[in-house]
């Protein structure tokens, strides 16, 4: 794809963009916190700060496309890895807690008579504009129009394939009011828009919402909306505690991370994981994807680090974002799994629609 392709729309970014950024949530008593934006916790994973011209050439050579099809091809794909929706389960929000994974990160959580939609990406692409992203090569399990009355909406940071625009814009325009809990800098983002209902937290602050505690975790990434506002706001994962009928659950959504020492540290202070949701997709070529992304060998160390009872595959088998095959993640995990000799049924890896029930004590 010629790069000559890509310089009127970059030029025109470029003018209406902002030159800087100024942090003003910046406490200097905070490690992770700087003037103009967010680091990691670990010093040494800088990451966001690659310039546009370097990610346009990895885009041009392939880096950021699956180098070929999966087996039989896409639409095969996903004959195998869609099944339709149980409309029982999703219009029951009062069941028992249950977990739906309807394509790449999104999740729709129900517990407690609450519809918690996470990360929501129902679009074609995941993008500024279809020329310069990523194309979603299987359909969502669920329109918007489909989905049950959502309650709660956790976004874990700004980049287009977990905080989808027109996605959120449906789900209000058919009268929906829920909640959203954002990371630090994001709520600016929903003001824009004129969204109200946002909370934002900073790492290790919670919100309690009478018999759900929801905690922001650390996680090794980075943040990015345009041209200009690399790490400008933070990112992250949650920890979620439920009390239903007096039996309780946790589960953990790390959002997209590398791997790193952040996963042992929330074990110490939050406790064991009943059920973790961890990506395991997007994950070659590892020179650039390491420090972002974990593979699914990583995934599983990050199981085994916040001891967690189950596992959830996700942020994979929908967008075409990076170099490794469509069906290669599963392979993976499975290969993982056996080096550690863990049973493959503690790592779920359900089809984009169906349903979990959640682990509970």
């Amino acid at each position: 794809m010629p790069l000559a392709r890509f310089a009127a729309p970059l030029l025109a970014a470029l003018v209406v963009a902002g030159c800087s950024t100024t942090n003003v949530h910046f406490d200097p008593a905070k490690a992770h916190h700087r003037p103009d934006g967010f680091v990691n916790n670990d010093p040494a994973a800088r990451i966001g700060g690659v310039p546009w011209y370097e990610v346009l050439v990895r885009r041009w050579r392939g880096d950021f496309r699956p180098v070929s099809e999966p087996e039989g091809g896409y639409a095969a794909f996903a004959q195998r890895w869609l099944a339709p929706v149980d409309r029982a389960q999703l219009d029951d929000p009062a069941g028992p807690p249950r977990l739906t994974w309807l394509g790449h990160s999104t999740l729709l959580l129900q517990a407690g008579g609450r519809n918690i939609l996470i990360d929501p990406n129902l679009a074609n692409f995941a993008g500024p504009s279809p020329w310069l992203s990523a194309s979603r090569k299987v359909p969502p399990p669920l329109t918007v129009a489909e989905l049950p009355r959502i309650d709660l909406v956790l976004i874990s940071h700004n980049h287009y394939d977990h905080l989808d625009q027109p996605t959120l814009t449906a789900l209000l325009a058919r009268g929906d009011t829920p909640q959203f809990i954002v990371p630090l800098g994001v709520k600016a983002w929903f003001d824009d828009l004129g969204i109200g209902g946002v909370s934002e937290l900073d790492w290790w602050q919670h919100i309690d919402l009478d018999g759900l505690v929801i905690h922001f975790t650390p996680a090794q990434h980075w943040s990015k909306r345009t041209l200009f506002d690399a790490n400008a706001t933070l990112w992250g994962g949650f920890f979620l505690n439920f009390t239903v009928d007096r039996k309780k659950s946790t589960f953990l959504y790390t959002g997209d991370t590398g791997y790193s020492p952040d996963f042992k540290e929330i074990r110490r202070r939050l406790g064991p994981v009943d059920l973790l949701a961890v990506p395991i997709g997007a994950y070659e070529p590892r020179d650039f994807m390491r420090p972002q992304h974990n593979n699914p060998d990583e995934a599983v160390q990050i199981m085994e680090d916040t001891d967690a009872g189950n596992a959830i595959g996700v942020h994979w088998g929908s967008f075409a974002m990076s170099q490794e095959n469509f069906d290669q993640p599963p392979r993976d995990v499975a290969a993982a799994l056996e080096r550690r000799q863990l049973p493959e049924s503690r790592f779920w890896l359900p089809r984009q629609g169906e349903t979990r029930p959640l682990p509970l004590r």
